[in-house]
């Protein structure tokens, strides 16, 4: 039993709990797809446009506003809204650390072109951050969970260890951190921040990705804290491969100068992510409707031979 009917239960206001899940679950789908599609317009205009910088922030609001939506069509607009706000403010937090003491990610300055901006740090960054974060946790729980529709695996290892939830929040905080392959070099060119000295990556140094490893974890541990028992939850999993997908294009062949390292990079990681979410999540619906398909035959079974009894 969910969480929503357990609170009808016990509580008068149950029903009012209900209508807001079911809300929820009607309307979360739709704007979702919604903002999906708003983000996608919004980025291939920023693609074509001689000044790409006033799109970012609204690009990245469309991306929240999709992760929220489609969390919530799992889990409700409380929850969903929650999550994401304790992700951006996990995400902020690290910033704000970053920009003066230089961890975890390294020595880096705002430029002060993205605006608005709180204590030296891009608000859009934060957005970005619970953005993204919701729609890796998804990825993560789909690519690397065991969902609450799996059957019990009791006397397995795998099993175990898969019901720990630590697979699904790392593979979570990996599919977050992929992201930065795209996200560190497009806002590099676009003059958004600006690193100390020149690292490996298209001057992205090294120390940037191990600092974002280990946020990503710490913000796939606060969603998983807010949301609770985890459910089935694909929506999210569309905003991240669309944004892969778009952010592979944009460096292969719409930004000027293309970029085919960076899109190799980031693509191939971002697209893994994204390709072992849609498989197991495939699997687990072919599943769940042979598991279906076994009950219905085991209740009609008794009532076929009652009737031929009678007949």
């Amino acid at each position: 039993m969910d969480d929503t009917r357990s609170a009808c239960g016990r509580a008068p206001g149950g029903s009012e709990a209900v209508f807001r899940q079911g809300s929820a679950s009607a309307l979360g789908p739709s704007l979702g797809a919604a903002a999906v599609c708003a983000m996608v317009a919004l980025q291939v205009a920023s693609g074509v446009s001689a000044d790409p910088v006033p799109f970012t922030t609204p690009v990245v609001g469309l991306l929240a506003l999709a992760a929220v939506c489609l969390t919530a069509a799992s889990y409700g607009w409380a929850r969903s809204s929650a999550a994401f706000a304790a992700a951006a403010l996990t995400g902020y937090a690290a910033e704000f650390a970053g920009v003066r003491t230089g961890l975890p990610f390294g020595e880096y300055r705002y430029t002060g072109v993205l605006r608005p901006e709180l204590a030296g740090v891009p608000t859009a960054v934060a957005a970005a951050w619970g953005g993204m974060g919701l729609a890796a946790y998804a990825v993560g729980r789909a690519a690397f969970g065991q969902g609450a529709a799996s059957p019990p695996r009791a006397a397995s290892r795998r099993g175990r260890f898969l019901r720990s939830g630590w697979p699904a929040l790392a593979g979570g905080a990996c599919a977050l951190t992929a992201w930065d392959l795209f996200l560190d070099p497009q806002m590099i060119r676009l003059g958004l921040w600006e690193w100390s000295g020149a690292g490996a990556y298209r001057g992205v140094p090294v120390s940037n990705f191990a600092g974002w490893l280990a946020v990503s974890l710490l913000v796939m541990a606060v969603i998983r804290g807010v949301l609770g028992e985890p459910r089935r939850n694909a929506g999210p999993v569309v905003p991240y491969g669309v944004m892969a997908a778009m952010e592979t294009v944009g460096f292969a062949a719409v930004f000027s100068p293309p970029d085919p390292l960076v899109a190799a990079a980031g693509g191939t990681a971002m697209g893994a992510f994204t390709v072992a979410a849609a498989s197991r999540l495939r699997r687990g619906g072919r599943e769940r409707g042979a598991r279906g398909e076994a009950a219905a035959a085991r209740r009609t079974g008794p009532e076929r031979v009652r009737g031929r009894r009678r007949g």
